[in-house]
């Protein structure tokens, strides 16, 4: 059929479907059930799948909102960043995969640190980016880590460490492991103050970081679902040639043997860490 319009000739093809054109990531699948999620609704839902609850890693920026009052967050120690000590190269060199990453994920490093408030309790907080570098603990990760608890018993507050990592990081050898006792010699000089910390684990921590400040809290909340280990379940069933139980290295597992004390779901967090800091602070 053809028509037209103003002075213009034109063609109008009846009974042809117009396919629908979906912007790029708009659509995102979820890890666990492969169900396809809406990113826009998944970003209201917390970044939690609302057909099978799988908690999905959450921005570090969404992270400090969930957290705190509004605008209270303001983050400490900036500009310190991974030197190659070691000159470490693999498939690509230690400082090209640094700057890749601070693309990547837009953060100086794998954790931010800063002070901040909740429901009016001043905090010190500390979140972790697995998306940078897999959140490995290097050098700076240790350092501002280190900083944020100091500062935090100078300042007589407790002290809350967002976790998620894969473990020390291998590009600067010997230096990364130092941080694990670093951090946790920190730690107990807070403690010495009777002030409290708080550990949110979320999916997954492993290696030297579960090894040391992600299980010293006086209290360790956890995501559902996420794991938690020093080895991955693969090497550890290969190193001990035994049959794993079901759920090993889980959140739910680990609460069921004494080492996790809550698995909260996310949307319950900011609750749950309310009531904590009020009663830390009625201790201190």
């Amino acid at each position: 059929m053809a028509i037209f319009s103003k002075g213009r000739y034109s063609t109008l093809q009846t009974g042809v479907k117009r396919k629908m054109v979906i912007p790029d990531g708009s659509w995102i699948k979820c890890k666990k059930c492969n169900q396809t999620l809406y990113v826009e609704r998944l970003v209201d839902n917390l970044q939690v799948c609302w057909c099978c609850g799988y908690h999905m890693s959450m921005p570090v920026k969404s992270r400090i909102e969930l957290l705190t009052d509004s605008g209270s967050f303001t983050e400490e120690n900036t500009g310190l960043t991974s030197v190659d000590r070691l000159n470490f190269v693999d498939s690509k060199s230690y400082v090209d995969r640094l700057e890749e990453n601070r693309k990547k994920s837009g953060m100086e490093e794998a954790v931010s640190c800063g002070h901040a408030t909740l429901n009016g309790i001043p905090f010190s907080l500390g979140v972790m980016d697995f998306n940078f570098m897999g959140a490995s603990m290097g050098s700076v990760v240790g350092e501002k880590i280190t900083r944020m608890i100091e500062n935090a018993t100078d300042r007589q507050e407790t002290v809350v460490l967002v976790t998620a990592s894969g473990g020390a990081r291998m590009q600067e050898g010997i230096l990364s492991l130092m941080q694990m006792a670093k951090t946790s010699g920190a730690l107990a000089r807070h403690r010495e103050h009777h002030l409290g910390y708080i550990v949110i684990i979320t999916n997954p921590t492993y290696g030297g970081v579960s090894a040391s400040f992600a299980t010293l809290g006086d209290v360790i909340l956890s995501e559902p679902g996420a794991m938690v280990g020093f080895a991955g379940p693969r090497v550890v069933q290969e190193t001990t040639k035994s049959v794993l139980p079901e759920g090993f290295q889980t959140a739910e597992f680990l609460l069921a043997h004494g080492l996790i004390d809550r698995v909260v779901e996310r949307k319950n967090l900011r609750k749950e860490l309310g009531f904590l800091l009020d009663i830390f602070k009625k201790k201190i």
